[in-house]
């Protein structure tokens, strides 16, 4: 099932992001991962993929195991170092593991590693993929504005371009000030932008992460949290 038909049915979804493992990993532990998931019967479970686009193959496999458990999965595609030739073996991939919901990303830059010539933007990509099936569509967007935004303004013209690009649903990145998404959801109502958004959320569960999941989200962390990290940990 599309997972823009189920934001048709229900206002608020609520669903899992998973990891795929190493290539040499074997796969028992995270099939029981997601026997536990699905028992909390999400709306649906993301997939990601590695860096550059490394990995394409676990998602497509770790998607397949979530099909059979009677979930929908996501599957995260990245362009960044990828050819159309890469991006078309990959949504081969995905079409054989019974994947219609993929999320579009440019990816992470790499250093030293070669950009893709055929995709500079995740509305490149968005564009690609909508010529070639009846795949749904999700982008990913930033409370605080994607990093490389020079303003407020730009970021929001570059979601529509997403939009118009074939994007039907929105997740966004992790944060941790409410205020932050409520700006946010202004800027998208003043733009006239209306596709279902869904939150982003990482829990802090321990001190050790904090440091490594606010260096890679690039989101801040407000005073009253830190405060509180600060106290108990």
């Amino acid at each position: 099932m599309k997972i823009s038909g189920i934001f048709e049915k229900k206002k608020a979804l609520w669903s899992f992001e998973v990891f795929p493992p190493k290539p040499t990993a074997d796969m028992s532990g995270v099939r029981q991962t997601l026997k536990e998931l699905a028992d909390l019967s999400p709306d649906y479970v993301s997939v990601t993929c590695g860096a550059g686009g490394t990995g394409n193959r676990r998602t497509a496999e770790i998607a397949s195991v979530i099909k059979e458990l009677g979930i929908e999965p996501l599957a995260h595609l990245t362009c960044i170092n990828s050819s159309a030739a890469d991006v078309e073996r990959s949504l081969g991939e995905l079409t054989a593991a019974g994947v219609t919901n993929i999320l579009a990303l440019r990816g992470d830059r790499v250093p030293g590693a070669e950009e893709s010539k055929d995709f500079r933007h995740a509305s490149d990509l968005a564009a690609f993929i909508t010529e070639r099936g009846d795949y749904d569509l999700c982008g990913a967007c930033y409370p605080e504005c994607h990093p490389e935004s020079a303003s407020p303004e730009e970021d929001i013209e570059n979601l529509k371009k997403k939009i118009d690009a074939g994007v039907t649903h929105l997740n966004t990145q992790l944060f941790y000030d409410n205020e932050d998404f409520y700006r946010f959801s202004e800027r998208l109502d003043k733009a006239g932008i209306t596709v279902p958004v869904q939150a982003g959320i990482m829990p802090l569960v321990k001190k050790s992460h904090v440091d490594k999941t606010i260096g890679l989200s690039g989101a801040k962390l407000p005073g009253k949290i830190s405060r509180m990290i600060a106290r108990f940990y």
